[in-house]
């Protein structure tokens, strides 16, 4: 379904629902009072529509199985499934999956937690989402008794109705994967707050965890990068990844493709050991070809479509690195020891940043970040200027310590395909 269906389906349905949610979980709550003090046994997370976010939020989910020992439960968008496999944090039989293609995909999903939640016997849940009022409506209807999760208090932000039982401030000023250690901080804690949660959270605790990839797994991989570029030679040649597009939930996070296509030719005109694959899903394989049939250099191949999720760390461990718009796989390739140049604008790393071996890339204009929490990542700007002032020339600059780290330069000598 397209986003912006999503988001006047989310207003013009979602406020009325949440207010008459609200009153119906309230006058429940009267008459009919559950204990909240004893202990978490099985907590429901919900994060629905950013694919990230699921590698974002481990630390958090990790801190919660060491404090309690609870069953850890997930809700998610079918799309963005396949992204909790790769820590595997979540059993998957204990993950529900919502199809977001239709709006009765929607309403079927909605109806299919009520039962589902019961059923496991959910008795806490975290929602991590900043302002989906579908998410907020999940978490009122679930049946836990302890519910927590982003409260606008003073501040601006979009009406989500009152269903929360902890309720926690959001700080635009810390970096997300600190906001989700905050959620679960509030449901550890031992007292009363408002807001929650008044805890001093360290960088440690955002450590992501590593997925291990057995070397039979790296000769796949190779093998299979030999296939799309025959000429591949292990002992010369270092692979550099490219992902040139971003989900349609924020197109303005894309750097421009005319500038990918003058990147790789200043890189691939230099560096003669670098191949470059053009990385990505089956849907956006042909947009690639116009890529490379611009940069006109054997050595730039489309990769897109022949990996998959799980894919993902395999291909990272036998590349030297990736330059990726501020997406999914930047995030996804915190579970490897790949370092990762990422062009933010819309977006500010310091609130956004990937938690592995991260450069960002990043011009901090006047408008600079102009999607938040409080505008439901729905910028009026149709002219990413934030994104192309950051010239190719530029990017190579950031890129050139770690090209001759891995490479040897060999002035402009053409490619040799």
């Amino acid at each position: 379904m397209n986003i912006d269906t999503m988001r006047k389906i989310d207003h013009y349905v979602g406020v009325p629902l949440c207010f008459l949610g609200t009153v119906m979980v309230r006058l429940c709550r009267l008459f009919f009072r559950r204990d909240q003090s004893g202990r978490p046994k099985n907590i429901l997370f919900i994060e629905l529509s950013e694919m990230g976010s699921t590698i974002l939020a481990d630390p958090a989910m990790q801190k919660l199985k060491r404090s309690l020992n609870a069953d850890l439960f997930f809700a998610i968008f079918e799309r963005n499934r396949q992204s909790l496999d790769l820590l595997g944090t979540v059993a998957a039989g204990d993950i529900f999956v919502i199809s977001d293609a239709s709006m009765a995909g929607i309403a079927v999903g909605a109806v299919r937690f009520f039962f589902w939640a019961r059923k496991k016997r959910i008795d806490t849940v975290i929602d991590l989402e900043l302002f989906s009022r579908f998410t907020a409506l999940l978490t009122g209807f679930s049946g836990a008794e302890r519910t927590v999760g982003f409260h606008a208090f003073y501040n601006e932000g979009l009406y989500r109705g009152d269903f929360l039982t902890h309720k926690v401030a959001y700080n635009p000023h810390q970096h997300i994967a600190k906001n989700f250690v905050a959620l679960v901080n509030a449901l550890l804690s031992d007292k009363v707050e408002i807001p929650y949660s008044k805890t001093l959270i360290v960088d440690e605790e955002i450590t992501p965890r590593k997925v291990a990839v057995s070397e039979d797994s790296k000769e796949v991989m190779r093998r299979r990068i030999k296939e799309a570029y025959p000429a591949l030679d292990e002992r010369i040649h270092k692979v550099v990844l490219f992902n040139t597009d971003a989900s349609e939930l924020i197109p303005l996070r894309r750097w421009p493709r005319e500038y990918y296509i003058g990147l790789a030719g200043m890189i691939l005109d230099r560096y003669p050991d670098i191949i470059i694959l053009l990385t990505g899903n089956q849907t956006e394989r042909a947009g690639k070809e116009g890529i490379i049939a611009a940069v006109r250099n054997g050595r730039c191949v489309n990769f897109a479509g022949l990996t998959s999720i799980h894919d993902l760390p395999a291909l990272y461990s036998v590349s030297s690195f990736m330059l990726t718009n501020d997406s999914g796989p930047a995030h996804i390739a915190s579970v490897s020891e790949m370092p990762v140049f990422v062009l933010f604008g819309p977006e500010t790393p310091r609130a956004y940043g990937p938690l592995g071996t991260m450069t960002p890339i990043y011009a901090g204009l006047a408008c600079s970040p102009c999607v938040s929490a409080v505008n439901h990542k729905k910028s009026a700007c149709n002219d990413n200027v934030c994104l192309q002032v950051i010239t190719p020339e530029k990017v190579f600059h950031a890129l050139q310590p770690s090209l001759e780290l891995f490479c040897h330069a060999e002035g402009s000598r053409a490619a040799d395909v």
